[in-house]
């Protein structure tokens, strides 16, 4: 099931974010080039240093950077349990790898010194959870206890450092209670994962995802000084992140979905159902802009996106080349219906040629990914699902863009005042 929650947030943010681009729009620069939409589609992410950042791209790669940490974090515990010693490895640099990029964003925002602090800080945090992993493992309760209270003791420093870091904008309190809902996330995934309760690990995974992802705005805007952070909290700001949480998601849960199709089918069940969830998510979010009814045809088109790559997945784990390549055969055709459909609903300021370019970019990812998985090659896996994700992030940059341009005649009527547009009226042409 969707959560309305969600949904609401999205569809108050469009409604904002296109009105403040109709009043913006004597002021904003040209619009983004064919040729310019499409590299942006399909770019990397970087960190980038604070002073070259607008402070809604600092909230972007915080965002980014906070939610792919989540995950990182989730399946390295969870190789701890099942004993995927090789995966495990792999994973542990990755999540090294997020670790470093972070505290180099941290530095960038508030200064080489406190990039440094929170580094040692956000390490000892992960050696915890890591530990917290170990007693869960071997069920040794006593170690898990003394785990979480070491957990809870990093909580309390983070927020004793963010508090100081942020010059008091941040109160020490409020920075330790959000990092160990963090915390908390995390370990009853772990719990839940170990009962082999997969429905309840996954749909937690998937709310930790989405805490620490949103949570990227408020290390973002307590790095800047208050006449600054308003740029944090602007209408298109909020927009983005928005879109870009559940595109991001959608790479991120489909890495899931495939990795569990290798595990069984009650944890590839359990993934299954939350990669439903954020479709449905998604198809509300679109309905908000474009009506009901294209809503619907967005929704057959992904939904048959998505039962593409699951049925190559299928395929690889089942070593059926004929399959593979019918299930590659299909995803084509899935790209091109995709395509038109961003296209129309942007009424073309993005070119289809375009977008059918950064989906197929999308799918490739996707595809390699779980070759690579499947062949025991973890390391090149990881960098599929990081090159995937980033990826995906700069889709929904360019979408963004070009609704922020285009949709303002086809937002629901009374959307925000009827709380997520489930009863209003959108253009639906």
């Amino acid at each position: 099931m969707p959560r309305p929650g969600l949904v609401i947030l999205v569809t108050l943010v469009l409604a904002a974010a296109v009105a403040c681009a109709s009043s913006t729009a004597g002021r904003s620069s040209s619009p983004t080039s064919p040729s310019t939409a499409g590299h942006e589609a399909m770019r990397m992410a970087a960190p980038t240093a604070a002073g070259k950042a607008s402070p809604a791209q600092v909230r972007a790669q915080f965002e980014q950077l906070l939610g792919q940490h989540t995950l990182l974090t989730v399946r390295l515990m969870r190789s701890v349990v099942s004993q995927a010693r090789q995966f495990r490895q792999a994973a542990g640099v990755s999540l090294q790898d997020n670790t470093d990029a972070l505290s180099q964003l941290v530095g960038s925002a508030y200064g080489g010194a406190q990039g440094d602090r929170f580094k040692r800080l956000w390490q000892q945090h992960l050696t915890d959870l890591f530990l917290y992993a170990n007693g869960v493992a071997n069920r040794q309760e006593s170690a898990k206890q003394i785990a979480r209270a070491a957990l809870v003791a990093d909580c309390d420093a983070y927020g004793a450092w963010l508090a100081g870091a942020s010059k008091g904008r941040v109160r020490a309190s409020d920075a330790a209670a959000g990092v160990r809902i963090h915390v908390e996330d995390l370990m009853k995934q772990l719990d839940a994962y170990a009962a082999r309760d997969y429905a309840q690990a996954y749909r937690i995974e998937r709310e930790a995802f989405e805490h620490m992802f949103t949570a990227g705005a408020a290390l973002a805007k307590a790095s800047l000084t208050p006449e600054v952070a308003v740029g944090v909290d602007t209408p298109p700001a909020k927009l983005r992140s928005a879109v870009a949480m559940l595109l991001g998601e959608h790479l991120e849960l489909i890495v899931d979905a495939q990795r569990a199709t290798f595990a069984g089918s009650p944890e590839f069940q359990a993934a299954a159902a939350q990669v439903n969830a954020n479709t449905s998510a998604l198809t509300e979010a679109i309905g908000a802009i474009v009506g009901p009814r294209k809503a619907a045809e967005f929704q057959a088109a992904w939904a048959d996106h998505v039962e593409g790559l699951m049925a190559y997945t299928t395929a690889v784990a089942g070593k059926d080349e004929a399959a593979k390549a019918a299930a590659q055969q299909k995803l084509a055709t899935f790209v091109v219906r995709l395509a038109g459909f961003f296209s129309g609903i942007v009424r073309n300021q993005v070119p289809s040629v375009t977008l059918a370019a950064a989906i197929t970019m999308h799918d490739t990812h996707l595809i390699n990914h779980v070759n690579a998985y499947a062949a025991g090659k973890y390391a090149e896996a990881q960098q599929m699902e990081l090159e995937g994700y980033q990826q995906m992030l700069g889709v929904a940059n360019t979408l963004v863009d070009a609704i922020q341009r285009t949709v303002k005649p086809g937002l629901p009527v009374g959307g925000p005042q009827t709380g997520g547009g489930g009863t209003a009226t959108g253009r639906d042409d």
